[in-house]
């Protein structure tokens, strides 16, 4: 998959639009959404969902809190949804609510995955870790060649 950030508006009917650069990567026509780590939304593609989920099911015990956590808070609330023919997905309503997404959202093409986040959201976020990721980035400059 490739990498970019897009704004897309969110329509009436909770319907984004993936941008025809990114949707041409995508093989079939279905994704799998759910939460976040940070307040955004995450998008899959089925194979990439299904080795993510099995490594997290795998390497956590029900038994352990933190794992049923994990798995309460980013397999459970996941879902199968299409690309309709115009590229459009439709975000269930309890994830839009999860992740605060308005009409004016950020999509992130992250690789292997996309983010959805709303703009006012992601702007914040931004703004929030830029010190964060200044550090980040000059321990990690050390060990990435250019």
């Amino acid at each position: 998959m490739n990498t970019g950030e897009f704004r897309i508006a969110l329509d009436e009917k909770g319907r984004l639009l993936i941008p025809s650069r990114l949707r041409s990567e995508i093989s079939g026509n279905e994704l799998v959404i759910t939460r976040g780590i940070d307040r955004c939304l995450w998008l899959f593609p089925p194979d990439e969902w299904r080795r993510i989920s099995d490594n997290l099911m795998g390497a956590a015990s029900p038994f352990a809190k933190r794992a049923r956590l994990l798995q309460r808070r980013i397999i459970a609330p996941a879902q199968e949804i299409d690309i309709d023919k115009s590229g459009r997905v439709n975000i269930p309503r309890t994830l839009q609510e999860s992740a605060g997404l308005s009409r004016e959202c950020y999509l992130l093409a992250i690789k292997r995955y996309f983010e959805i986040w709303d703009v006012v959201e992601y702007e914040a976020y931004l703004a929030e870790t830029e010190g964060e990721f200044q550090a980040a980035a000059e321990e990690l400059g050390g060990h990435v060649a250019f």
